[in-house]
Formats: C-alpha cells, structure tokens, sequence
C-alpha cells in the first residue's frame, strides 16, 4: 500500500495538469478574435474630404428647326452617336417642288438679263433722232429747243434703263437668295447628332407632325463632369493641378486617381461648399450621371509617420491589443487622408490596432489578434 500511494498522487498529479491544460486551451479558444493592423511608418496624406457626383457635359431637346411630318427616324433610346450621325428626317416632298421653281425662275430671269431691255433699242433710236435734229439745227432749220427736248428725252431714257437693270438685279438676286434658303432648309430638315452622345428619349416618331421648334428626343452627351464639393474652410488650400483619390459608390471600395482641373470661385449659397471639377482615372463608360461618391484632395505629405487604417479611429481613440488584451488610448492625430490617420502619439511602430467592429470591444477584453490581410 505503500508502494501505491504515490503512484496514485503521480496519476491523480497528471490528470490535474491535464485538465488545467485542457481549461486553458478552452479558455483560448473562447477569446473574441480581433481583426487588427499593425502601425506602420510610411507617407502621410494631408487631404481634404469631399462629395463627388458624375453629371453629364451637356444635356438638351433635339428640335426641328422646320415643321413637318417625319418620314424617317433612327431614334432608339438607349441609342449611343456620333456627331452628325443620322437621326430623324422631316418630309421635304413639297420643298424640293419649291426649290425645283425657284431653280426654272432663276434661269429664267438670267436669260432676260442676258437678252436686255426694249429699252435699248429706243434708247438707241433717240440717239440717231438727237444726231439728225442737231445736225439740222446747225443748218437753220431746226430750233434749239427741239434740240434740248430731245436730250431731255434720251436722259430719261436712260434714267428709265438704270432703273430697269437695278429691277432686273434685284430679281435675280432675290431668286438666288430664295433658292439658298430653301436649300439650307432642305438640309436642315435632315436632322443628325449635334454631339457625340446617347438617345436618352424619344419624344416623336415617324408619321408624327412636329413644329418648330418642337423636341423629338433628349440626348445627354458622353463626356462626363465629375464635380466635387468641398466646405469652405478647407477650400483655401486646394490648387488646380493637385492630386485627389476619387471613390465611387457604385464601385464600392475601389479607388480612382484623379486630378483638380478646375475651381470655380464661387460657393453654393445654401451649403457653403466650393465646387471643384475633377480628371478622373476610369474608363469613361464606367461613369454614369447621377452616381455619387467622395473624394480625398491632397494638399501636404509627411514622410516616414506613424500610419494606421482611418477606420482603426472610435472618435477619437484606438483599440490597442496588448498581451491579448483591449487598451484605449487617445492619440494626437495628424494628417487624415481617404484611407490612413497620421498619428503623432499613444502608439508606437508594430503595435495592433483594432479596426473591425469596434464597438463591441471594451478596454480589459481579453481577445485573439488576427493580422488583418
């Protein structure tokens, strides 16, 4: 019984360490797990938030200049052209007849121009009348004033011809005038894209009659403005030219470089905000009027600061693991940027900070650090 005593403390010994390996084992295993990132050295970003919303170039009612009926139409909504492409033809039947008489009465008062006046003839009798009584004159046998009557009669003459070329000119200029409006009309009663663009709408169809004037669809042109707002007292430090990260909802978390092309220099009265105009990096095709999103400007770097995710802030704290356990600390924060917070105290190089679901830890919870990839 001797000899079996401790072999039974020995046995009951190991068990006992068994368990209390099993109990920590089991209490590991129950730790929350934390997602965190790890403070890291690298640039910081000073920039300057913003709205961003995608918005059409140019947008406006396709019109007919002219009334008519439309005969032929290549409108679709949806429809993507190019500028001057063919979209709808209003019926010219009774044009092109216009055209066709305003063509023979041109003709034909060309040829009167060139064939001249009656008036011509007379004008040339009155000459060889004025010769004959001049010459009878100087012989005695005419008075002067049958002389002077008769120049009186070829100035008239003449006077009536001047009147009748101006008339003449006049007509012929007039037809020719007509005949090119009416022919600018007939090529403006073919209607094509003004810019390159899509058919948004489709207003008339074929066998409609249109007005002038009248829309027959709405086109929103392809070239896209993406326009950003940004408050007032953070306007003062942007520039044309300056480098933004543009993120659009659409997209999710995906990030666009972009560019400040233009400021406009004034603020929208009821929000205060500036309006900026942005280059961005992305397939133009991706963009769509109406999509929204936000915008980082940068307007200062730091190199070589203390860097954590902006999404690791809880206010103003971070969530610290320590030795498996949560610390609030409340660091001095630098430059904030879309994505990363300069932080300028409380941590340090290789510390984890929480940056998952943040509000369901407490400072004391004990938890299981996984590096977030």
């Amino acid at each position: 019984m001797a000899i079996e005593s401790p072999r039974l403390a020995l046995k009951l010994l190991f068990a006992a360490a068994i368990l209390v390996a099993a109990a920590g084992a089991l209490i590991y295993a129950l730790r929350t797990t934390a997602s965190v990132a790890i403070v890291y050295r690298g640039k910081a970003i000073d920039s300057v938030p913003g709205s961003v919303t995608v918005q059409a170039e140019y947008e406006m009612d396709l019109k007919g200049e002219y009334p008519g009926r439309i005969s032929r139409s290549a409108l679709e909504p949806g429809k993507t052209v190019k500028t001057g492409d063919f979209l709808v033809q209003v019926d010219s039947s009774k044009l092109e007849l216009e055209i066709e008489k305003t063509v023979n009465d041109l003709d034909a008062q060309k040829k009167r121009v060139a064939i001249g006046s009656p008036s011509d003839v007379e004008l040339e009798n009155a000459h060889d009348d004025l010769a004959e009584k001049e010459r009878l004159f100087k012989g005695g046998g005419l008075a002067e004033v049958d002389v002077v009557r008769a120049r009186r009669g070829i100035k008239a003459l003449e006077q009536k011809l001047n009147l009748e070329k101006v008339e003449r000119e006049q007509t012929l200029a007039g037809l020719e005038n007509s005949l090119k409006t009416q022919r600018l009309q007939l090529e403006r009663m073919t209607i094509t894209a003004p810019f390159d663009g899509t058919i948004a709408q489709v207003l008339a169809h074929p066998g409609d009659f249109i007005g002038a004037d009248a829309p027959i669809a709405h086109l929103i042109a392809s070239k896209r403005i993406v326009e950003a707002k940004v408050s007032e007292e953070r306007f003062a430090n942007i520039k044309v030219g300056e480098k933004a990260t543009v993120r659009i909802l659409t997209y999710g978390d995906s990030q666009y470089p972009a560019t400040v092309t233009q400021i406009l220099p004034t603020a929208d009265p009821t929000t205060q905000r500036y309006v900026l105009y942005l280059h961005v990096d992305i397939a133009p095709e991706m963009l769509k009027p109406g999509m929204t999103g936000e915008v980082s400007i940068n307007v200062g770097e730091h190199e070589k600061t203390l860097l954590v995710p902006r999404r690791a802030l809880y206010g103003r704290n971070l969530l610290v693991v320590k030795d498996g356990r949560v610390e609030s600390r409340t660091p001095e924060v630098g430059y904030v940027s879309l994505n990363e917070v300069e932080i300028l105290s409380a941590v340090a190089e290789g510390d984890a900070v929480i940056v998952d679901q943040i509000d369901r830890y407490r400072p004391g919870d004990s938890v299981h650090a996984v590096v977030e990839k």
